[in-house]
């Protein structure tokens, strides 16, 4: 009964670190993420700033892999090339250690104060940023209480059999401690936990220090493994270069390390005889080592990763997403930066639909009814995927931005999804009957068709443009174009009468049809939805809508 209450007690400790971890992770992350994001993008012209930024931004997240992640949308986008983009993996390797050696000091006294001002903090502060520092502030002083309750837990019950046998079995042999280090923090997805009840056991007396450096060395491998066992396997090249090559580099460094710890271990024991502070200087001389080392040489490396992972020429189904990283969920602006690019695929695809629409309407290709169609399934499907996508993400670690980031993102795709409808339902019947009994437009008609589409092709693009910056001044300038098609499409449906009266009982089949004042309807109601969906959001946040929007007919 009492080796199962301290289990629980154990099993409770660690939770309460991992719980820590996530918030201290998540409140700088809400309070800081975007200027921490654009920092990290400013930085990134050369090896040295870039290994600088990465350490830098990855000492205030605490997630190396939130960095990672990061770079790799950065260099997936072709913002940034593989060289810079591994240097910033660097310097994150480093980052994680700054935390860690914080904690091997005795700092559990302080834990209290931490949570008291955090809880201040959170409850009282008016700015949303001063109730996210207060949320870090809890999760750092749960972290001290989680470390201390550890030592205690674990010191009465170092001489338990069964903890004596599993231990014994991690003494003896590195790459068994190695191996169950990268396990551990593969599915603790954070390797400074792991790293701090490394040092726990250490400090307590349960591992020796050359297990706990062998299992520091396994977490550190385990962090690597996240990103390219996570991450998808059809996205950029360039995003996946980045993963392999953290991981590889570790690898080599725990390959080269892992047989010199019985020469290390002595010295740094003669040198830091505290073996919880022994442990934390080993993750940081070994992550600082490997920096040191692959700087020089990430240009030949970058150029064998370039022929590890090529890029992808090979044709793909249109319907699956490739920017969905799973990885990316942990971290809500680079997962919200993911869904917008997939988005921005969607309109895509609806500007091939549109182009593909005028030649159905004024040409004679009778193929282009049915691809436009199933290109309206593709967009039924990225549709359907954004949305499983962004429903994962942790309510908890969205900022009051992300909110509304992901309120536009489902609106704009939405909406895209019920354009691309129109043209697939109702403008291709219109195509199709067109086609089928041999009609055709006059040369006015045709122009004025031309005319509009090549104007919804614009708003379009206008469309994407605002959905991406989220300028106010773009958004009313597509608002505005609401009011535009409308005229436009009283203009077209008058002239077509117009031209019915002047024809008389002689005009020919297809002007004495309703098709033309139908397909100008439908295709004013795919402007609409593309204004719903990319203006209304952006005016709506700034409450200028009321005074950008117009009557509805």
């Amino acid at each position: 009964m009492d080796t199962t209450l301290t289990l629980l007690d154990l099993c409770g400790a660690v939770a309460l670190l991992l719980w820590g971890i996530h918030m201290v992770q998540t409140g700088v992350q809400r309070a800081l993420g975007p200027h921490l994001r654009r920092l990290l993008g400013v930085a990134l012209g050369n090896r040295v700033k870039a290994l600088a930024a990465g350490l830098g931004v990855t000492a205030l997240l605490q997630s190396s892999t939130a960095t990672g992640l990061m770079v790799a949308s950065f260099a997936g986008a072709g913002l940034v090339a593989v060289v810079p983009a591994l240097a910033v993996m660097l310097g994150a390797n480093i980052g994680t250690t700054l935390i860690v050696q914080v904690l091997s000091f005795d700092v559990a006294r302080v834990a209290p104060v931490l949570v008291l001002v955090g809880v201040i903090l959170f409850r009282r502060g008016a700015d949303p940023r001063t109730r996210d520092i207060g949320r870090a502030a809890i999760g750092l002083g749960l972290m001290l209480m989680a470390l201390a309750r550890l030592v205690e837990v674990i010191t009465p019950y170092e001489d338990v059999p069964a903890l004596r046998v599993l231990l014994g079995a991690v003494a003896t042999d590195r790459l068994i401690a190695l191996m169950l280090g990268a396990v551990l923090t593969w599915a603790a997805h954070s390797s400074v936990a792991i790293v701090l009840l490394v040092m726990s056991f250490t400090q307590a007396g349960v591992l020796p220090l050359e297990a706990g450096m062998a299992l520091v060395l396994g977490a550190n491998l385990g962090s690597a493994l996240n990103p390219v066992l996570e991450g998808s396997r059809d996205g950029e090249a360039a995003g996946r270069r980045v993963a392999l090559g953290n991981l590889v580099t570790r690898a080599l460094g725990c390959a080269v390390a892992l047989p010199c710890l019985g020469l290390i271990g002595p010295l740094l024991v003669t040198w830091q005889p505290d073996l919880s502070r022994a442990v934390a200087d080993f993750h940081t001389a070994f992550n600082l080592a490997l920096a040191l080392v692959v700087l020089p040489l990430l240009d030949p490396f970058a150029a064998l990763l370039r022929r590890l992972v090529p890029e992808r020429i090979d044709a793909h189904d249109p319907g699956r997403p490739i920017h969905l990283d799973e990885a990316a969920l942990e971290t809500p602006p680079v997962a919200l930066g993911a869904a917008g690019r997939e988005a921005l695929r969607m309109a895509d695809v609806l500007a091939e639909m549109m182009n593909g629409a005028g030649e159905a309407l004024t040409g004679g290709d009778r193929t282009r009814v049915a691809q436009i169609r199933r290109m309206d399934d593709t967009l039924d499907r990225l549709n359907a995927a954004i949305k499983a996508y962004l429903v994962r993400l942790d309510p908890e670690s969205l900022s009051e931005d992300d909110e509304r980031r992901v309120a536009g993102l489902l609106a704009f795709t939405t909406h895209l999804e019920h354009a691309g409808d129109i043209l697939s339902r109702n403008v291709m019947t219109h195509a199709a009957k067109r086609l089928k009994r041999g009609l055709a437009f006059s040369t006015d008609g045709k122009a004025e068709v031309e005319a509009l589409l090549a104007r919804l092709s614009a708003n379009l693009s206008a469309a994407g443009a605002a959905f991406l910056t989220e300028d106010p001044r773009a958004a009313r300038r597509l608002a505005d174009e609401k009011a535009v098609f409308r005229d436009l499409e009283a203009r077209a449906t008058e002239a077509h009468f117009r031209r019915l009266r002047e024809a008389g009982p002689g005009l020919g089949p297809a002007e004495a049809t309703a098709l033309y004042p139908d397909l100008v309807r439908d295709l004013k109601r795919v402007n609409d939805h593309l204004v719903a969906g990319a203006a209304y959001p952006i005016l709506e946040t700034r409450g200028a809508l009321r005074a950008s929007r117009l009557e509805e007919p």
